[in-house]
C-alpha cells in the first residue's frame, strides 16, 4: 500500500535543486546530464535536461543531419539546432528525431506519435517543435491537459463519485492502468482548453457544447518525471512536465465512452474506491498526482487527515528550471 506522499514521488521523482544556478549545475552533474543551452542577445539559459548516452549518440550524428553542435564536457552544456528561424530550427529537429528512428537508437522512438511539440524561450518565442516520442531525449519541458468528470451523488462517501478510466491493454506507456477522465498531449499552436475539448470527445465521447459549457480551468500541476522502462519503454530520461488541470461536472444520464482505443472502460467510482486503487499503485502517475489535486481542492484531503499535505502541495508544484507557458507572467511572443 502507498501513501500519498509515495505516489507524488513516484511522478516527482527528480531531485530537488537549491534555486540558485550553481546548485543546479552540481545537481545536474551529480546525476549525470548535461544541460541543454539555448543562446540570445541576453546570453545562455538552459532549456532541457539530456543524458550523457544521448549526448554520446548525438556526436556520432552526421553534420548534414543535425548541423552544428556544441558540447563542453567540463561544464556539462552543449547546445545545437542555433539558426536563424524557428522553420529551420523545426526542420533539424525533425532530421534529427528521424535519423535516430530509422536506426532504432531509442526505444523511445518505436512509440513514434506524428504529433509535433512546442519547445520555448525565455522570451516566449517558440523555438522549435520536435516529435513527441523524440521529446524526452531532449529533456525538453513537455505540455498537457488533465481532466476529471464527476458527478453529485449526496448518497456517496464526500457527495461525489469519479468518473475513471482504464487505459487500453496495447497502450505503449502506462498500459491498463487507471486514467484521468480525459488527459492529453499539448501539440504546438495548441490551445489548452482547445486540447481539453478535442481530447474529451477523441477519449471519452463527450460532446463538444457539454465540455466547453461545463470545463472549468482549475490551475496547473508541475513536477519532473524520471521514465522507467517497464512503464515508458526506456530508464532514466527527464520529462519536466506542465499539465493545465480541469474539472467538469457531469449530468447523472452522460456517461463517457471509449472511442478511439486508448481506453478499454470506464468505471464511475466513489472516493473510497479511488483511494484504495491509489494506495494499490493502479493510477498511471501523474494521473495519481491529479486525483491528489482533485481531492485536496474538493476538500477530501486536509491538514486534518493528510500530515504530509503542504509537502505534497510543494512537489506537485515545483519550480521548473526551464522558460515557458508554465511561468507566471509568460506571455507569447508576437
Amino acid at each position: 500500500m502507498k501513501s500519498n506522499i509515495e505516489l507524488i514521488s513516484d511522478t516527482d521523482r527528480f531531485p530537488h535543486a537549491t534555486d540558485d544556478d550553481e546548485g543546479e549545475r552540481t545537481l545536474v552533474a551529480n546525476e549525470g546530464l548535461y544541460r541543454l543551452m539555448w543562446k540570445d542577445a541576453d546570453g545562455q539559459y538552459p532549456i532541457g535536461y539530456m543524458l550523457g548516452r544521448v549526448v554520446q549518440e548525438l556526436e556520432q550524428v552526421p553534420a548534414d543531419v543535425v548541423g552544428e553542435i556544441k558540447v563542453d564536457h567540463v561544464l556539462r552544456t552543449l547546445s545545437l539546432f542555433q539558426l536563424p528561424t524557428e522553420a529551420e530550427r523545426s526542420r533539424s529537429a525533425a532530421a534529427l528525431a528521424s535519423y535516430w528512428r530509422q536506426r532504432d537508437t531509442f526505444k523511445l522512438l518505436r512509440g513514434w506519435r506524428d504529433e509535433v511539440w512546442p519547445v520555448y524561450s525565455r522570451k516566449g518565442e517558440l523555438l522549435f517543435s520536435i516529435e513527441r516520442a523524440a521529446m524526452g531525449l531532449l529533456g525538453t519541458m513537455r505540455y498537457g491537459v488533465h481532466m476529471t468528470a464527476y458527478v453529485t451523488d449526496p448518497s456517496a462517501p464526500h457527495g461525489i463519485k469519479l468518473w475513471v478510466p482504464k487505459r487500453a491493454a496495447d497502450k505503449s506507456t502506462f498500459p491498463g492502468m487507471l486514467d484521468n477522465t480525459v488527459a492529453g498531449g499539448l501539440m504546438t499552436g495548441e490551445d489548452p482548453f482547445e486540447c481539453i475539448v478535442r481530447e474529451a470527445d477523441e477519449e471519452a465521447s463527450l460532446p463538444d457544447k457539454l465540455v466547453r459549457d461545463g470545463a472549468r480551468n482549475v490551475g496547473t500541476v508541475t513536477y519532473i518525471y524520471v521514465t522507467e522502462e517497464k512503464y515508458v519503454g526506456e530508464d532514466g530520461f527527464i520529462y519536466p512536465e506542465c499539465q493545465w488541470i480541469y474539472d467538469l461536472e457531469l449530468p447523472d444520464d452522460v456517461i463517457p465512452q471509449p472511442k478511439d482505443g486508448e481506453v478499454d472502460e470506464f468505471y464511475l467510482c466513489d472516493v473510497n474506491q479511488v483511494k484504495r486503487d491509489l494506495a494499490n499503485d493502479k493510477f498511471k502517475h501523474n494521473c495519481a498526482l491529479v486525483v491528489l489535486d482533485f481531492f485536496i481542492r474538493h476538500g477530501i484531503l486536509t491538514d486534518d487527515n493528510e500530515s504530509e499535505l503542504p509537502a505534497i502541495k510543494d512537489r506537485m508544484h515545483r519550480r521548473m528550471p526551464f522558460p515557458g507557458p508554465h511561468q507566471s507572467g509568460w506571455r507569447h511572443a508576437r
